[in-house]
């Protein structure tokens, strides 16, 4: 998930200059337009946000709160939305529905492209939020990296606190982790973005795919296959 996020981030960077994964560039975006006196673009730094705030309230209607009433999540769902628009926005960017790759964030469908992005990274931090209840992050790294940093402390004064810090070291183990898979999304994105442009965004289009055709086996196919005829 986290080297997913890397990737649609570098590609919504590449394809009209903004990070797309987290919301704090949006708000510094938003102080910017204001003070260039761009009311319409300061207008659309403050909108495009709100598709990633509706993407985690469908993760939480989906997941969150199913867990919470002892209901298996719908998974399936969450991961095959994200594929529809991981997919849609290669095959629209291919049919030009985008404007050109790389054109400086100005047009409609520039901000409608964004919007997409959002969403889709909404859909998925909301997912990840619940299932571990609040503990891992995977669209943006700055709670994982200041989780780190304090956790590698613990680790570091683990005699003065003994048993307290016993899953310590896998809990750093897993947020390692997610920093570099996103690093490593980043990185393996930005060569395929800068030569294939739209047609880069079939790489998280696979593995979001990969994680929905799974997620329908397991909680749908395999569930009616077990059902007694």
């Amino acid at each position: 998930m986290a080297f997913q996020a890397g990737l649609i981030n570098i590609g919504g960077f590449l394809a009209c200059h903004r990070f797309v994964s987290h919301v704090t560039g949006f708000a510094t975006f938003f102080g910017y337009e204001v003070s260039e006196h761009r009311v319409e673009h300061a207008l659309g730094m403050l909108t495009v946000p709100l598709f990633f705030l509706f993407g985690a309230m469908l993760s939480g209607q989906l997941v969150d709160i199913r867990l919470k009433l002892h209901k298996k999540p719908k998974y399936y769902i969450v991961f095959g939305l994200i594929f529809l628009m991981l997919l849609s926005v290669s095959i629209g960017g291919h049919l030009h529905l985008f404007g050109t790759f790389g054109e400086p964030l100005e047009s409609a469908h520039s901000y409608f492209l964004l919007a997409i992005l959002c969403l889709a990274c909404g859909l998925q931090n909301g997912a990840i939020t619940a299932v571990s209840k609040s503990v891992v992050r995977t669209t943006h790294l700055t709670g994982i990296t200041t989780d780190l940093g304090v956790g590698l402390v613990r680790v570091l004064n683990r005699k003065k606190l003994g048993a307290e810090i016993s899953n310590e070291f896998r809990s750093n183990l897993m947020r390692a982790g997610i920093i570099f898979f996103f690093g490593f999304g980043s990185v393996l994105g930005g060569f395929a973005f800068k030569k294939h442009g739209y047609a880069g965004f079939l790489i998280p289009s696979a593995t979001s795919g990969i994680l929905f055709s799974i997620m329908l086996y397991f909680q749908v196919l395999k569930k009616e296959e077990a059902a007694p005829k």
